[in-house]
């Protein structure tokens, strides 16, 4: 009997962040990972910040990657759908990635029905009520103008110069809140998807974002998921068709 394919989701990889020690390993490692699961996934969804920072010029995209990039083109050229999320960290994913590996790309959440039950999956920023300084921001650099201005940038400067931004946004995020679990009062997301489940069930939500590994029941039989990252984590979610669960991957070397 053919055994029944799974969906796997991952998120906060970080590719390329410059606070990890070896970023080639780090990249093989999630590459492993990927070429682990092909054998039995009938799809692949990779919610947000797989890359520590990406930005596509019209004739360069930044330096490294490869094994990932390749890993990707090798999916789908199986015919494994594999799903891209942009995070805040990715934002400035635009046509190289899904026309060189064929990777389908999503900016916004997506509601899809599973198997039967409705999943919200979207890498987490930007949705609550509390972000209205970060939304405003967001909306800087998805505008278009924006974007063609930093493209006048030259890339070594530009990649530099967005590198750093990047530190220091996480540095400020890890001061307001860190990658802990805050209780489920003043965890944002928990908040703001109960406040969805008043007007629409959802059985599964699913969000990258908080570097947490953790399943949270809703009431009616909703549960929230938290999928980890690939910094301390190296977690991943699996849906076998009736259950969603947090698995592990290799441990940090």
């Amino acid at each position: 009997m053919e055994q029944k394919k799974k969906i796997y989701f991952a998120s906060d990889v970080h590719l390329g962040a410059p606070t990890i020690k070896n970023p080639q390993e780090h990249e093989r490692r999630f590459v492993r990972w990927l070429d682990s699961v092909k054998h039995d996934a009938s799809e692949i969804y990779l919610l947000g910040d797989i890359f520590d920072f990406w930005f596509e010029y019209r004739r360069a995209i930044p330096k490294g990657y490869s094994r990932f990039i390749g890993k990707l083109c090798e999916l789908t050229d199986s015919g494994i759908p594999v799903h891209f999320f942009t995070g805040n960290h990715d934002i400035w994913v635009f046509d190289y990635l899904p026309t060189e590996t064929g990777i389908q790309i999503y900016r916004k959440p997506l509601i899809r029905e599973i198997d039967g039950k409705k999943f919200f999956l979207a890498h987490g920023d930007g949705l609550t009520r509390f972000e209205k300084s970060y939304n405003r921001l967001k909306a800087i650099f998805t505008n278009n103008i924006a974007q063609k201005l930093f493209r006048l940038i030259h890339p070594d400067c530009g990649v530099w110069f967005a590198r750093l931004w990047s530190g220091k946004s996480r540095e400020k995020n890890l001061k307001s809140y860190g990658s802990v679990f805050q209780g489920e009062d003043k965890e944002w997301l928990i908040v703001w998807a109960k406040e969805q489940l008043e007007v629409n069930h959802f059985d599964f939500f699913v969000f990258g974002h908080r570097h947490i590994a953790k399943v949270i029941d809703l009431k009616n039989n909703s549960k929230l998921i938290y999928l980890g990252d690939w910094v301390n984590h190296y977690s991943y979610g699996v849906w076998d068709g009736n259950t969603f669960n947090l698995e592990f991957f290799e441990h940090k070397n």
